[in-house]
């Protein structure tokens, strides 16, 4: 897959400026951002769940022994 050099992103962005419009670009940036954060939080939830899983299953089987 090629990447995007700086005169595709320069289009993309206009195309994004003509949908939107000048007002709705901070706001739309401003969700995007926030959406990344939740997905980052749910993810970091995630790990420690199953970390947490992980170490009582390692205390049951000492206890076993």
């Amino acid at each position: 897959m090629p990447m995007l050099g700086g005169q595709e992103l320069l289009v993309i962005f206009l195309i994004i400026l003509l949908l939107f419009g000048a007002n709705k670009l901070p706001e739309l940036a401003r969700s995007l951002g926030q959406a990344k954060r939740e997905f980052k939080k749910g993810i970091e939830e995630d790990e420690e769940e199953e970390e947490k899983k992980k170490k009582e299953e390692v205390k049951a089987e000492d206890k076993k022994e």
